[in-house]
Formats: structure tokens, sequence, C-alpha cells
């Protein structure tokens, strides 16, 4: 039965985001809110979580997953970051986009892209999930939450826990989410790419 913790959106309680954090470091799948939708987190280095949230997902090892970070020297230590993407990184960090770079070694092979050696990170503006990654001490492996078979994602804590409370360990509510997909970018190339047009302006971006 999943845990549920509803807290404040604006000032969350230590004392649920530490439990919800135990979660994660026993091995738990969590539903957490973010600057776009909700998202199923888990610890990075637990394969057996990684696992569990690619079944709950239903995708395979082919599905960019993406690591949630607390700020840009965090992402810079997951990627390989030259000058040029450091500075675009830098102007639109924290906020709702995801970068495509290079993985560096400190990511497991198995959560990298299979054929492209590459991984999805992001620099969330999202209080609550900030304090989670605070807390936690360390990135998180992060899916869209969707469900299986479906194309937008889900958005209401409460309709998450009664669809899913028997495969995830725990729901964070802090309301709702903007229920917008965050903007990516591909940083793998000679230029930055625009893979998808979301939350993230591109002015930010100098793009």
């Amino acid at each position: 039965m999943a845990q549920y913790f509803e807290v404040h959106p604006h000032n969350p309680q230590p004392r649920l985001l530490k439990q919800a954090v135990a979660l994660l470091q026993q091995g738990g799948v969590l539903a957490v809110p973010t600057d776009s939708s909700y998202a199923l987190v888990c610890h990075l280095d637990d394969k057996t979580a990684v696992d569990a949230m690619r079944r709950i997902r239903g995708v395979d090892d082919k599905h960019h997953l993406t690591l949630l970070c607390r700020d840009l020297s965090e992402l810079a230590s997951y990627a390989r970051v030259d000058n040029a993407q450091y500075r675009l990184l830098k102007s639109a960090t924290p906020g709702p986009y995801t970068f495509i770079l290079e993985a560096s070694k400190e990511v497991p092979r198995r959560v990298s892209h299979p054929s492209r050696k590459t991984i999805g990170l992001r620099v969330p503006e999202h209080t609550t999930l900030q304090e989670l990654l605070a807390l936690h001490g360390s990135a998180l492996l992060a899916t869209t939450l969707i469900a299986p078979g479906e194309t937008d994602p889900m958005n209401d804590a409460s309709e998450i826990r009664n669809r899913f409370e028997k495969v995830i360990a725990g729901v964070i509510d802090a309301g709702a989410c903007p229920l917008e997909p965050t903007t990516v970018i591909d940083l793998t190339g000679p230029e930055p790419q625009l893979i998808r047009q979301g939350r993230g302006e591109l002015a930010r971006l100098g793009l």
C-alpha cells in the first residue's frame, strides 16, 4: 500500500519528506510533483527499483530516463559538459527544460540510452521536489508519470494513489502541476537541437 504524503506546496514539511526519502533508500518508487507534471522517481543506483519503475511506466530499456539534479554542479557530474553547453545550461536552470547530454562514467550504463550513451538531465524548479532532492542528497532517476496505454501525464495525486497504490511505495501530494511537458534540447551535436517544445521558453536559451 502506497504511503500518502500531503505537503504544503510552498513550505513542505521536512518530517514528511524525510519519510519519503527513507522509502527511496529502501528501493521504493515514488510519484512526485515536478514543474511540468507528476513523475515517477527512484534511486539511481538501485537496479531493482529502476526495473520496477520501467514496468510501472510500461517502457523498455530504450526509453530515455531523466536524472533530476539539485543544481547545475550536480548535473555536470553526470554529463560531459563543455564551456558553451555550460553557459546555456546556466541560463536555463532551474527550469522546465530537459537536456540530452553525453553521460559521464557516474551514470550506470543500464540507465543511459543503450545505443547513444546519452542521458536526459534537468534541474527542476519546484519547491517540494527541490527539498526532496536536498534531503536525498543526490540525483534521482525519473520518468514522466503516464499510465500504460495513455498519452497524457497524470496530475491528480489521489488518482495516482488509487491507480498505482499496489506497485509504488508512496505519493507526494503538493497540489496540481502545470501539466505541460518540459522543453527538450539535445546538446550532443555541434549545435543545440530542439527535440520538443514544452513549457520552457526558447528565448531563455537564446535559441
